[in-house]
């Protein structure tokens, strides 16, 4: 068995973990009483609880509306009367007591922003005519995203400790990660989508020809199933390239790998059996658009079309508790588990249908758990395997 395996973010989502169990240590170390619910314990919740729900608001990266959800969140964390988040040419969002310094942060954060350093001003700096303005200083940390200064962190208050400076620092860490996450998310959302657009231009032509090809042998001898897999052709090609969302049902696709297969037998005829075995659970499970059809084309064109004689295939979706199985299996030509193994991990374009495609968009969605799985050996036929849950946050069904 091979697969592919791919962690871009694991970095970074290490670094999150990290960053906040120092949160969490900064928190447990000023509380040290006993007891089944501690204020330790509480403190320890809080902390991971105000974490957890701004970043989820950091979700997109520094946008104006998440920005604005997340700086009260963060002030709290920072336990400041005041917190400003600006990038590298505005404020977005000024939180808390003292708006009327607002005007002030940009000058204030440019060493922070241009050297990438913390930067500690005192009243000297922070002057205020309001008697009763609590912003009489600020700490002042720099947004590092993949090594440049995309903004920063300024907490305001009466007075800068070195325990306050630390913290910010350690905030402004924590964010800069959610931003990266954010980035690195979109950029690979673009590299899927571009993907797909790569898998529909490889279907078409190629399926294209040889569907029209087959129509055309039936035309004069047998007009009606002409005309019947003329139908089947134009639903196939019109949910092949729709420009829907990214997520459909197994029902659906199943649906269109019957009317791909329909289509692959009226070339092949009695050369090519199809076994389906269905649990009639998993048929509204949504998977990602174009998930199963590649597979069972790459079953049909590099398995079964090069060996001579019969060729079967067979396409089970089977219900596993909180997932769904989807395997496809032929009898053909097999292939180097190696060469496979290469295509899984994008060091070879040799894929021609879509293997390393599948694998990297389910990836995508899923995290590396839930690529695919292959078993093959050359003679042996091939054996794709993948799973994904019945449900999971990251498919959206209104998309």
């Amino acid at each position: 068995m091979t697969s592919g395996v791919h962690a871009p973010t694991a970095a970074v989502v290490l670094g999150t973990v990290a960053i906040l169990a120092l949160l969490v240590w900064a928190v447990r170390s000023r509380h040290r009483q006993p007891g089944f619910v501690s204020v330790t314990d509480q403190a320890t919740y809080q902390t991971l609880h105000t974490a957890s729900t701004a970043g989820r608001h950091l979700a997109d990266g520094l946008t104006d509306d998440g920005c604005h959800k997340a700086a009260p969140l963060l002030r709290t964390m920072l336990g400041t009367p005041a917190l400003a988040i600006c990038d590298s040419s505005s404020v977005i969002v000024w939180d808390g007591a003292g708006d009327h310094h607002l005007r002030h942060v940009m000058r204030q954060a440019a060493p922070a922003i241009d050297h990438g350093r913390t930067v500690v001003l005192g009243p000297e700096e922070v002057t205020c005519a309001d008697a009763d303005c609590p912003v009489r200083s600020a700490t002042i940390a720099p947004l590092v995203v993949d090594g440049h200064v995309v903004g920063a962190i300024a907490a305001y208050g009466p007075t800068v400790t070195a325990g306050l400076t630390r913290a910010t620092e350690e905030v402004a860490t924590w964010v800069s990660a959610q931003v990266e996450l954010a980035e690195l998310s979109y950029e690979r959302t673009r590299a899927m989508e571009a993907e797909l657009r790569a898998l529909r231009a490889q279907i078409s032509p190629h399926f294209i020809y040889n569907s029209l090809a087959a129509i055309a042998s039936f035309v004069r001898t047998d007009p009606q199933r002409a005309r019947e897999l003329l139908l089947e052709f134009a639903d196939f090609t019109r949910y092949a390239l729709r420009r829907g969302g990214a997520f459909t049902t197994v029902a659906e696709e199943l649906r269109n790998v019957e009317r791909y297969l329909v289509l692959e037998q009226a070339r092949f005829g009695e050369r090519l059996q199809i076994t389906l075995r269905i649990d009639p659970e998993v048929l509204p499970v949504q998977v990602p658009y174009l998930a199963i059809q590649p597979l069972v084309e790459n079953a049909v064109r590099h398995g079964l079309a090069p060996k001579p004689g019969t060729g079967n295939v067979v396409l089970t979706a089977t219900d596993v508790g909180t997932e769904a199985e989807i395997s496809i299996e032929d009898d053909g030509v097999g292939a180097e588990p190696g060469a496979i193994r290469k295509i899984l991990d994008g060091q070879s374009r040799a894929d021609s249908v879509g293997l390393g495609n599948v694998d990297a968009r389910l990836r995508q969605v899923y995290g590396d758990q839930y690529g695919l799985a292959v078993e093959t050996q050359v003679g042996s036929g091939m054996k794709v395997i993948f799973r994904v849950p019945k449900y999971s946050p990251a498919v959206d069904t209104s998309s």
